[in-house]
C-alpha cells in the first residue's frame, strides 16, 4: 500500500503530521478491517447526523454533508496535487464509520490503488484506468467523485430532508478548497492554482471565491452556508459568508 499510495500519504503526513492518526480518515486512507464499516448511505448518515448536533433535521443534514465532504475532499485533492492521480471514490469503493469517540464519521477507502492515472505514472496497468492527459485525467476526478458519489448521495439525501443542492455542493465545493491549499502547501514546488484547478474541473468553481497571497496563502470564502450559525450555541467557520453578529459597546 505504501508503494501505491505513497507520495499522497507523505502529503498528508506533510500537511497534517500524520496520516494514521487524522479525526476523520481511516489509518493511511485504506479500512483494512471492513467489521463496523458500511457504504455510504442517507439512511445511515441522518440518523446520525441527528444523534451528533442538537439541531433541526435539515441543519443537521447540511452539518453531516460538511464533515462528509471534507474527509472525502481530502484524498481527492492531495491525489491531484502530489501524484496526479484519482483515487477509487464511488460510493462502492468507500466506507464510513459513525458515531466513532474521534468525531460524528470516518471515511475510508477500500483499496490504496488508484482508479485512474497519467501514462507515465509506474502504476499504469491492468485494472487502473489510463487518462491521456492533465484534462481527461480531471474528468475522471469527476466522474468518480461527483457523478458517482456526491451527486447521487446528494440526491439521496434531499429526498429525505428539505435542504437546497447548492448548499450542500457549496460545502464540498469549499472542502475541496481547503483540502487542494493544504496539498498545495505541503507539496514541494505544488502551485497554490490546483484550487482553481480542481474547483473548475468539478464544475464548483461559483460555490467559493479564493485567492493566494505572494507567500502562497491561500484565503477560501463560501458563498453558501453550512447553517452552523443556528445551531443552539452558533457557530460561525472561518470562511463562512455570513459574518457573526456585531454586539454593541
Amino acid at each position: 500500500m505504501e508503494d501505491e499510495a505513497g507520495p499522497v500519504l507523505a502529503a498528508i503526513r506533510g500537511a497534517f503530521g500524520t496520516s494514521t492518526r487524522l479525526a476523520g480518515l481511516a489509518p493511511d486512507l485504506v479500512v483494512r478491517d471492513p467489521s463496523g464499516w458500511a457504504e455510504p448511505d442517507a439512511d445511515l448518515l441522518l440518523p446520525a447526523a441527528e444523534r451528533h448536533w442538537p439541531a433541526q433535521p435539515h441543519v443537521a443534514a447540511a452539518l453531516m454533508w460538511k464533515a462528509y465532504s471534507y474527509w472525502l475532499a481530502v484524498p481527492a485533492a492531495f491525489s491531484w496535487v502530489a501524484a496526479r492521480r484519482v483515487p477509487r471514490l464511488t460510493t462502492a469503493d468507500v466506507l464510513i464509520q459513525l458515531d466513532s469517540p474521534q468525531g460524528p464519521i470516518r471515511l475510508g477507502l477500500r483499496s490504496a490503488v488508484p482508479a485512474a492515472v497519467l501514462p507515465s505514472d509506474p502504476l499504469a496497468g491492468p485494472g487502473v484506468r489510463v487518462a491521456a492527459d492533465d484534462d481527461a485525467l480531471l474528468a475522471e476526478l469527476r466522474r468518480v467523485l461527483l457523478d458517482e458519489h456526491a451527486e447521487p448521495l446528494l440526491a439521496a439525501v434531499q429526498r429525505k430532508v428539505r435542504i437546497g443542492r447548492r448548499p450542500l455542493l457549496g460545502s464540498l465545493a469549499a472542502n475541496i478548497a481547503h483540502a487542494a491549499r493544504h496539498a498545495a502547501r505541503a507539496v514541494p514546488g505544488a502551485s497554490t492554482r490546483e484550487v482553481g484547478t480542481l474547483l473548475a474541473a468539478l464544475g464548483l468553481d461559483d460555490l467559493v471565491e479564493w485567492t493566494a497571497d505572494p507567500a502562497g496563502a491561500v484565503t477560501v470564502t463560501r458563498r453558501t452556508c453550512c447553517l452552523a450559525f443556528t445551531l443552539p450555541q452558533p457557530r460561525w467557520c472561518s470562511d463562512c459568508c455570513c459574518p457573526p453578529p456585531v454586539r454593541p459597546g
